[in-house]
């Protein structure tokens, strides 16, 4: 059991740093585009992408700014050391689930005029939905003080870090836009698809792979 947790942490940990740090990441960007550079500044597609983001400046922000302070709790509220004082360890949880909260319902909105079309509709209402179920039922546990809580809020957090896996898809296509002659309109939507449904499913195989973890008291 000790061995299994070892392997665990030595490559769940990176992984989880990278997703964090590509969602800030993504989100600090967002924010400097919106409060700092002039929209016409910018050419192309990024400046069209811009352009669209500032066209709803402050719901972006109520938005992004949430989910910046969420990934950068996540290694707090997956860390053993801090778990084991139970007193901030649910004082994270709760920032969590507030923060959590005003994402997936700052989503609704958002989804209104999506880049990526139809295509980015669906994915943002299938996952939204799977991320506010998942958390609302995260939250129900965790004040009946059950410890399988964290098995809910772990499939919360899978969804909340697609976002992250869906920032290099992007970057493939945007790479790739000469030759495949593709705008962010036609492939914003396949990429939110692809990022969401892969962290969502990898999400799934860890809770089944480390049964121990999604059950350990918090």
């Amino acid at each position: 059991m000790a061995t299994s947790a070892v392997r665990q942490s030595a490559w769940m940990r990176p992984v989880l740093y990278v997703l964090c740090f590509i969602a800030a990441a993504a989100a600090l960007r967002r924010m400097v585009a919106l409060l700092l550079v002039e929209t016409s500044a910018r050419a192309g597609q990024f400046g069209e992408l811009d352009a669209a983001f500032a066209a709803r400046k402050a719901l972006t922000l109520t938005h992004i700014v949430p989910a910046l302070i969420f990934v950068l709790l996540l290694p707090l509220w997956f860390s053993a050391r801090l778990r084991s004082k139970e007193t901030l360890h649910r004082r994270i949880s709760w920032a969590l689930f507030v923060l959590g909260f005003i994402i997936g319902i700052t989503a609704i909105p958002l989804v209104a005029t999506p880049v990526g079309g139809a295509t980015e509709l669906s994915a943002i209402i299938v996952f939204d939905g799977l991320f506010l179920f998942s958390l609302l039922r995260a939250l129900t546990l965790f004040l009946r003080r059950q410890p399988r809580y964290r098995e809910w809020m772990m499939r919360a957090i899978a969804v909340l870090l697609g976002i992250a896996t869906t920032r290099p898809v992007m970057g493939v296509f945007f790479v790739t836009a000469r030759l495949t002659h593709l705008e962010p309109q036609q492939f914003f939507g396949i990429a939110f698809w692809i990022g969401f449904a892969a962290t969502y499913a990898a999400g799934e195989w860890y809770l089944h792979r480390y049964p121990a973890e999604r059950n350990a008291a918090a």
